[in-house]
């Protein structure tokens, strides 16, 4: 489950926000009810923005890694559009 404050909350125990952030991971934070903005480590946020790793890790570590998917193209002829 995700750690969810409504902003005036946020705002008022920020330091509880960030601990949390630190420890407990992403703190999602909403605006009249509706998801704003997602406060996290600066440790996470760099793994996030970096990749974390290369795009053949990412799909060597996919759950679809060896599952036998058919990636032949169709070879159909395009449908008729009236403009």
């Amino acid at each position: 489950m995700k750690a969810t404050w409504a902003l005036q909350d946020a705002k008022s125990r920020f330091s509880e926000v960030v601990e949390d952030a630190l420890h407990k991971g992403p703190q999602w934070v909403t605006r009249r009810g509706v998801d704003a903005v997602v406060i996290v480590s600066a440790r996470d946020f760099r793994k996030a923005s970096t990749g974390g790793g290369s795009l053949v890790r990412f799909f060597r570590e996919s759950p679809l890694c060896g599952a036998d998917l058919d990636l032949t193209r169709v070879k159909d002829a395009p449908r008729k559009v009236d403009l």
